[in-house]
């Protein structure tokens, strides 16, 4: 479709005072030839589990992020599960995380029998403390498991040292952060494993579920080949217990076509959260880059202790808002039994209570930003 017809579509979607959290509609008008032309490929040929469109995006993967291999799975959670797994994380084993993500993180850790012990995390960018995880280490502990949240890297450099002095795995939950960077090296490219979901509304994002893992080590990789296929590395030849996790060709196809673009989407971001970060600090706290660190912003996150308050105002005009994450996970009542209670984590629980994250994604216009900076500022 034309330009001219994507921009009445998006006026059309103003007028309405409907503005989204991400609009994929929009990116779709852009996408639409080569998406319906690789989609239609993949029907002609007939072929939709583990095709080639699996095994190219897997190559491109790990070409972009510079490791050896890239394993393609049903979703960000799995791209976690099953590296505990191929690590043999097991029952009562520890691993190290962050109270202040998405559930499945923590979830991905249960499915293996393994612990799940929680280091508060940085005030600035809501990253795990590197500066605490060595006090939480026991005999016990097997890896560490930092998550880039909202875009912005976790300290790597400090985790990957602390990792490698106490032999832990390491593994990096990258759903959030597919292109961002320290210095020159990508997310996904410092642990044993990064784990990358394909959920439709992540920066590079397919059109249902899927994820990826980029790995290190030929040995996990065979191994993570055979977890997503039922233990299987030839048909009904059987090496281990697996499970049913493999990204489907469709959305394999469909991905490809996005990854052409990824970097582009990602400057844009970036223009919008710095438009908004130019409009909004003197007033909120907005989100921090860390020298060195390239924030791709899955997410652009403010701080305010009027939070409620600015939430209900963008409501009554038409305008979305999430609070990612009203309740730490060490409080969600389905984690009681690890024994966690109030004031254990003060940052993460105090930074649940000021947390909203705005409209960002690359389509959106710099009026709107002008518009939600204008009620925001109103509000304060």
């Amino acid at each position: 479709m034309a330009k001219v017809a994507v921009k009445e579509k998006m006026a059309k979607l103003h007028d309405s005072k409907i503005v989204p959290m991400v609009d994929l509609k929009t990116q779709f008008q852009f996408i639409k030839e080569e998406i319906s032309q690789v989609i239609s490929e993949i029907l002609e040929s007939g072929q939709f589990i583990l095709g080639p469109k699996v095994s190219e995006f897997e190559r491109r993967v790990a070409d972009y992020h510079r490791v050896s291999e890239a394993v393609g799975v049903a979703s960000g959670t799995d791209a976690i599960h099953l590296s505990l797994k191929a690590m043999d994380i097991s029952d009562g084993d520890e691993v190290i995380t962050t109270p202040f993500t998405f559930f499945a993180t923590v979830e991905a850790i249960l499915y293996t029998g393994a612990i799940p012990v929680f280091v508060d995390i940085e005030d600035d960018t809501f990253d795990i403390d590197a500066n605490q995880i060595e006090e939480k280490i026991t005999d016990r502990t097997k890896a560490i498991l930092p998550v880039h949240l909202f875009g912005h890297m976790a300290d790597m450099d400090r985790i990957t040292k602390i990792a490698r002095r106490h032999g832990l795995k390491l593994i990096e939950d990258c759903a959030q952060s597919f292109g961002a960077r320290i210095n020159s090296r990508k997310a996904g490219s410092f642990g044993d494993t990064g784990c990358f979901s394909f959920y439709p509304s992540k920066n590079l994002g397919g059109y249902g579920d899927g994820g990826i893992i980029t790995i290190k080590d030929k040995e996990i990789a065979d191994k993570l080949r055979r977890l997503r296929n039922h233990g299987s590395k030839s048909s009904y030849i059987h090496e281990d217990v697996g499970f049913n996790s493999r990204l489907d060709e469709i959305q394999a196809g469909i991905l490809l076509v996005k990854l052409k673009y990824i970097e582009e989407y990602n400057i844009a971001r970036r223009k919008k959260a710095h438009l908004y970060t130019k409009l909004l600090s003197d007033k909120v706290r907005c989100p921090v880059e860390k020298e060195g660190i390239y924030h791709i912003y899955h997410q652009y996150t403010i701080r305010s202790n009027k939070r409620d308050v600015i939430q209900k105002r963008l409501m009554d005009e038409g305008i979305s808002s999430v609070v990612y994450y009203p309740v730490p996970l060490h409080l969600q009542d389905a984690l009681r039994f690890l024994g966690y209670k109030k004031g254990d984590l003060p940052v993460a629980e105090k930074t649940s209570r000021e947390v909203l994250s705005l409209p960002i994604y690359p389509e959106l216009e710099e009026s709107i930003i002008e518009k939600i900076a204008e009620i925001i500022r109103s509000v304060i």
